[in-house]
């Protein structure tokens, strides 16, 4: 597999943010400034809670199939390649990790079976969206922990996605949970997020090679990220924590992962977390404490990083 140089572009923006002129200034300015040739697409399904057996892909919180359709060509158009991941999201603002149902069916309560038949609608929507536009990967889905053990029906939904794409599969995993996934076999690609302290990437890495060797997949981080927050590069995954601002933390951090990853040959890439659709002046992106890149100094690491692998 061609090394992955990524960005998550624009995740989980609302409609017609595909459709903007700042929107196409931005991923120009990316392209530019990072060096990357790769995006991944977030188009986001809600259910209100995460016990909730429905799934909306068709509101105003997410991209119209139209724009995003635009959006893959207008990509492609530039040589970027595109990978699609449609990500459930709680209403309510619960993590999607914590979607699960009781393990014996109940009357009168949700329930696994209703949950994954609306789960494989919304991901054969956009399957055949990626068929159709050729996109270059299809992620179904991210971070959805409580559900992997279910592996009898993750396995029927890969299977049915095969039916309509024959390009690329993965499932972005979280960080930690890659050695407890045992489907592994059914997808092209291993993909998690790697959300890791700034001091723990070389034991985590140790752990994740081992279930690429048994696997025989190629891996990339379809998520990795921090914030430029105090104390952010010891818990990258959290972004609740409260802090200052503190750009050169989100520095240390990225060196550090790439210090710790580019000698482990079995890494193919990383989608970095996160370029927003918006741009803003480097004085206003200065002050952003959050994951965002766009000219802020972890910017030039990252094109530094990229370089490499032209």
């Amino acid at each position: 597999m061609e090394y992955i140089k990524g960005m998550n572009f624009a995740p989980f923006h609302k409609r017609g943010t595909l459709e903007k002129e700042e929107t196409k200034e931005s991923f120009h300015y990316m392209l530019e400034h990072t060096g990357a040739n790769f995006i991944i697409l977030s188009p986001s399904g809600l259910q209100n809670t995460a016990q909730s057996e429905e799934i909306c892909y068709t509101s105003n919180a997410t991209f119209s199939d139209e724009e995003l359709r635009n959006m893959i060509r207008y990509a492609k158009s530039c040589h970027v390649k595109v990978a699609l991941k449609p990500t459930v999201n709680c209403k309510n603002g619960v993590w999607r990790a914590y979607v699960s149902f009781f393990e014996k069916d109940v009357v009168c309560e949700p329930k696994w079976a209703n949950w994954f038949q609306s789960y494989t609608d919304f991901q054969l929507h956009y399957a055949k969206i990626a068929q159709e536009e050729q996109c270059d990967m299809l992620l179904l889905g991210g971070e959805m922990v409580m559900t992997e053990h279910r592996e009898k029906e993750w396995r029927t939904l890969i299977q049915d996605v095969r039916e309509v794409y024959d390009g690329l599969l993965s499932y972005n995993t979280d960080k930690y949970q890659e050695d407890n996934i045992k489907w592994w076999d059914a997808v092209d690609v291993i993909s998690s997020s790697g959300y890791y302290p700034i001091d723990d990437w070389e034991r985590q890495l140790d752990r994740i090679e081992g279930v690429v060797k048994k696997f025989q997949k190629p891996f990339f981080f379809a998520e990795a990220g921090c914030m430029s927050r105090k104390g952010s590069k010891m818990v990258p995954n959290n972004w609740e924590l409260e802090g200052e601002l503190r750009l050169e933390e989100q520095v240390e951090w990225y060196e550090a992962m790439f210090r710790a990853c580019q000698t482990r040959e079995w890494i193919r890439g990383f989608c970095m977390w996160d370029w927003a659709p918006t741009m803003h002046t480097k004085k206003e992106a200065q002050k952003n404490s959050g994951y965002e890149i766009c000219r802020k100094p972890v910017q030039e690491v990252i094109q530094q990083f990229y370089s490499k692998f032209n």
